[in-house]
């Protein structure tokens, strides 16, 4: 997600994983934000200011009483931004800002910040799950305020159990998901992601060059706007998006079990994933030997089912079909074509063979065409502002 334009506050409290902060303030600026840090006497012990104003390039708050910018820069701070995330909140912070203490820099701003807010617990697990500590988090998150569990793991005082902070990625995940419009709450999404191999035998399939990368972004774009998703995926090199039901599968026999199952309750279907035609007749049991006497090889292949066909056969009037077509040549004809013949909605088609759109690549120029003859271009972009862009178009034709 972008974020120009948008303005931050950072909170850093004294914990260990107040280095963590650094990387996460990284990527809040790689993605275009304006961020403000304001960090405690006892995260100063861990990860010196300077770090901060470095990467920020803004000055950091740290002492009401030493700035030189203004008699309320808190104030203004609190007032300006969007959003305002935590990480790492100590167990002292969180008890003073559930009972409203504004004894320092950071706590005073958060009190005065009328945006969204995140706090990422981060300490000792037998303090984490704490009675009191746990009575705060409860009061907070009862005024409203986001809280971010802690990770399971070894920590810094070698106990293992739960109070790591988060990666920051996901961090960053859940912040961009929070500022997200959710214009698809109420929504049940079906999306399908990825190849699918076909067994030769134990040790050889037939796929394809699908690395599962818009799919999963059409997932991940539409869990952050609110809608219920579930993510039928082919075996690919990338993590599931946050926060959806995700279903693996294999061949083309495991994702139309999986989608068919899912199908009755999903309002929208959006099939992205790269599904082999066809599969071995007769699979091997044991490894094929290669033999002296064989120079060429014949495998009997057999049509598999045409998942997006039986969906379009069996999807109901309030139910909106997209297909994807990656074509090599023809774009428009062939897209068309499958429009009709599997009675989609819309089709997001693409050319594939270039070095910056289709298989593998973190970009696509897609066109989308619709059953009314109407159809729409998207130029060359990140899959991500795609993924975006495909679901703001399904919400126009669905309105």
């Amino acid at each position: 997600m972008q974020l120009k334009e948008i303005h931050i506050l950072l909170g850093v409290t004294g914990g260990i994983a107040a280095y963590k902060s650094v990387e996460l303030l990284r990527l809040l600026k790689k993605a275009g934000a304006n961020v403000h840090v304001a960090m405690t006497d006892s995260a100063q012990k861990f990860v010196g200011k300077t770090t901060f104003e470095v990467l920020s390039e803004n000055p950091v708050l740290t002492d009401l009483w030493k700035n030189t910018q203004s008699s309320v820069t808190h104030i203004d701070i609190a007032a300006s931004v969007d959003a305002a995330l935590v990480a790492p909140a100590t167990a002292n912070f969180i008890g003073k800002l559930a009972q409203g203490v504004a004894d320092d820099a950071l706590l005073t701003t958060m009190l005065a910040v009328t945006s969204p807010i995140i706090i990422c617990p981060s300490m000792n697990t037998d303090m984490y799950q704490n009675i009191r500590v746990q009575r705060n988090l409860d009061i907070l998150e009862q005024d409203g305020i986001h809280i971010i569990d802690p990770d399971d793991g070894v920590l810094a005082c070698k106990t293992v159990g739960t109070g790591r902070l988060p990666e920051p990625w996901f961090i960053f995940d859940r912040l961009t998901a929070l500022l997200t419009p959710k214009d698809l709450a109420g929504q049940n999404l079906l999306v399908t992601a990825g190849p699918t191999l076909e067994a030769i035998d134990p040790v050889r399939y037939v796929s394809n060059h699908s690395s599962g990368k818009m799919g999963y972004a059409i997932a991940r774009a539409a869990e952050k706007r609110g809608a219920k998703v579930t993510l039928v995926s082919g075996p690919v090199s990338l993590d599931p998006p946050v926060g959806v039901q995700f279903v693996p599968v294999e061949s083309c026999g495991e994702m139309a079990d999986a989608v068919l199952s899912k199908l009755e309750a999903a309002d929208i279907i959006i099939k992205v994933a790269a599904v082999a035609d066809y599969r071995p007749v007769d699979p091997g049991t044991l490894k094929i030997k290669k033999t002296e006497n064989s120079k060429e090889m014949t495998i009997s292949m057999t049509e598999n089912m045409d998942i997006l066909k039986r969906i379009g056969e069996l999807k109901t009037k309030k139910q909106f079909l997209v297909g994807f077509a990656a074509e090599t040549n023809d774009l428009e004809k062939h897209a068309l074509i499958k429009i009709k013949k599997k009675n989609l909605d819309m089709i997001a088609a693409n050319l594939v063979g270039t070095d910056d759109s289709g298989f593998k690549t973190d970009t696509n120029k897609v066109k989308l065409f619709f059953k009314n003859g109407d159809s729409k271009d998207i130029p060359l972009m990140d899959k991500n502002r795609v993924a975006h862009i495909l679901l703001d178009t399904i919400i126009e034709q669905t309105g």
